[in-house]
Parts: C-alpha cells; structure tokens; sequence
C-alpha cells in the first residue's frame, strides 16, 4: 500500500508537467468514484444498484467533456509552427494517460486498504504515519529534480511573512502553506475513514474537490468555457448520486432504511421485527 501510494501521488505531481492544466487535473481526478467501483466489480465482485450506473454516466460524461475542451485549446493555443502544437499535444496525451494510470492506482490502493482495515481492524494514525514515512527514502531517485525547484525557489522574490516579520522566497513560503494545509487535510481524511460512515467521506471530499476548483479558476484565471462548466456539474452531480445523498435527503426521517435487518422483507417500512416460524 505504501509503495501505491508514493506511485500515486508522485505520478499525479508530474503530470502537471505534462501540459495539464490544473481545472482538467481536478476534475480528472474527481473520476475516482468511478474507478473504484469498476475495480470493486472486478476484483471484489460487487454490485450496484441502476442509480449508481447513472452516476457513473454522468461522471464519465463530464470528464470526457472536459478532457475534450481542453484538447482543443491545447491545440488551438499552440504556435504557428505545426510541429510545435503536434508536439504539445503529444505532451497532452502523455499527461492524460498519466492521470488515467495515477486514477487507477489509487482505486486499486482504496480496495486494497479496504481489505487492510477489514482484517487488521481501523487505526488511522498508524496508517497515516506509515503512508507518508516510509516512503521518503524514494525520493531519492527525485534528487536532482528537487534540487533544481529548490534553486528556482531561491531565486523567487523575497515575501514578507505577517505577523512574524520574517522576509523570505515568496515560493518557499507557497510550499510551506501547502504543507500545513495538506498535513490537516489528510489528517481530517484518515479520521473521517474511522469515524464516520464512507458516505460522508466522499461527500466532505467531493464538495473540497469542487470548491477547490472554483477557487483555483477564479484566483489563476484559468480559462474555462461552457463547456467546461457542463463537464463540471456532471461530474459534481454524478459524484453526488453515486453517494446517493438526494435519495438520503428526500427520506423521511424516522424510517427505517431499506436494509435494516430488523425489518421483514415482504414489509420494507414496517419497523416491527418479523414473526417466528412455529415449528413443525
């Protein structure tokens, strides 16, 4: 699990280098619902109900929209020179197949830290310690890649932090934000795991996703069409079906759910327990 995770996240970091911007980056990444349930009905055998396979539509569509758009202005962006743009467009398609391997790695890893916490039981603080301690050792093939940012961090402006008054690279700083906001992040994730049902996990991560989104266009100007906004809220609401969160909020309050044991199976909003058998 620990060597997915470190594939994961360092192939994820570099397809950013690969002509990806960084609204397709997140709303590729928003297809992991999908790709966790085609490897949950591969490897676990499971099964879902017509509601989810809508979502699944819907979330395809959406990145498939998006993941179009934005082929037409990497081309449309490039130079006069055609083997300029045929070369850019190159580096597109290497950093989508990029994404689509980082997208299935990590559905593979969800299914196999499923399987983890089944057997072994739920601890989250083990987990998180292990998955981002072990790994550092790795990064050592990553050496002269970092050193080279961190000579460019160097040459950044000089920022003066609030409060502390410290003056340093602005970049430096950027990373250092980063840090601390991906160390509560994270650290919020691997509890919600533990402490709350998966439903709300993947709807706290989902709407962090979308909000994140809107902030990077509006904050980096990036550009982003209609076609784009559609592409989004196919993917927002398909996320949002597959965790089933309208049916939950047009239930009722006070009925049992459908899959109460307690419940008899010719009766579904009965909440009486089902009468026994007499013997023969």
């Amino acid at each position: 699990m620990v060597t997915m995770f470190f594939t994961v996240s360092v192939v994820n970091n570099y397809a950013l280098n690969l002509n990806i911007a960084m609204p397709l980056h997140m709303i590729f990444r928003s297809g992991s619902l999908i790709a966790n349930m085609i490897l949950g009905i591969v490897i676990l055998k499971k099964r879902y109900s017509i509601f989810k396979y809508t979502s699944i539509a819907l979330v395809s569509v959406g990145i498939f929209i998006c993941t179009f758009m934005s082929a037409k202005q990497v081309t449309s962006k490039s130079s006069s020179n055609e083997n300029d743009g045929f070369q850019a467009f190159v580096w597109w398609l290497l950093g989508i197949g990029a994404l689509t391997f980082a997208l299935l790695m990590s559905a593979r890893m969800g299914i196999f830290q499923e399987t983890l916490y089944k057997q072994f039981g739920k601890h989250s603080k083990e987990a998180l310690f292990y998955n981002h301690a072990l790994p550092l050792p790795g990064f050592i093939f990553l050496a002269s890649d970092i050193y080279d940012h961190a000579v460019l961090f160097n040459k950044s402006e000089l920022y003066q932090v609030p409060v502390v008054g410290v003056a340093l690279p602005i970049m430096w700083f950027y990373l250092l934000m980063n840090v601390i906001t991906q160390s509560v992040c994270i650290r919020g994730v691997f509890i919600l795991t533990t402490e709350c049902t998966s439903l709300t996990v993947t709807l706290v991560v989902t709407l962090r996703k979308f909000l994140s989104l809107i902030f990077s266009i509006l904050y980096f100007q990036n550009p982003f069409t209609r076609w784009h906004w559609l592409g989004t809220w196919f993917v927002f609401i398909g996320t949002l079906m597959y965790t089933e969160v309208p049916d939950a909020t047009m239930m009722p309050t006070g009925l049992p759910r459908a899959d109460d044991p307690t419940m008899c199976p010719g009766s579904p909003t009965s909440p009486d327990p089902c009468p026994t058998r007499e013997r023969e």
